[in-house]
């Protein structure tokens, strides 16, 4: 596949945030497979094999912080469009840390901020609701020694649900 488009600079994509990778297949496509290569949150080396959607989506299961290329293994049936989903993550902190606080500021959507140890897939230690209300903020500090991050402090959130988000960890 041909990466273009407006998040596209030189024939890949950089992004601000690890995003999935979405595969919109026009056709039947789900006997075939495609092969997305890039760097996770981390900026390491990552490969992933998506299997492709009967006329629908297939989302990767995978956050991509940069995409180098996607190639159909396969002959697609028909049109397919390339893109990314609403979910993001980011690290944090890529050691041992103790998460302290996060202040967030919401949109007009409510979700949720996930902070996961390990990877954006690991281990979910602590989440937070955004509250729905455009410029709406939540201020929370955790007591004691605060939240044990033994291997990371990664977070994982849906795009639209908060404008800022600001952790303290120590």
């Amino acid at each position: 596949m041909t990466i273009g488009g407006a998040l596209a600079s030189g024939g890949s994509v950089t992004l601000s945030h690890a995003r999935k990778v979405t595969i919109t297949s026009a056709g039947d496509d789900d006997e075939i497979s495609f092969t997305v290569v890039g760097t996770d949150v981390n900026g390491d080396s990552q490969t992933e094999t998506v299997t492709g959607a009967n006329a629908g989506v297939a989302t990767s299961s995978n956050f991509f912080l940069t995409i180098a290329s996607i190639t159909a293994v396969g002959d697609p049936a028909g049109n397919v469009k390339a893109g990314i989903s609403a979910d993001a993550s980011d690290v944090i902190f890529a050691g041992r840390a103790r998460l302290k606080g996060a202040f967030l500021t919401s949109t007009a959507n409510a979700g949720n901020v996930d902070f996961l140890t390990t990877s954006p897939s690991g281990t979910s230690l602590m989440k937070i609701s955004s509250v729905g209300s455009a410029t709406a903020t939540r201020d929370v500090i955790v007591p004691e020694e605060g939240v044990l991050f033994t291997a990371g402090i990664f977070v994982q959130y849906t795009v639209s649900t908060f404008l800022t988000l600001t952790t303290f960890h120590a």
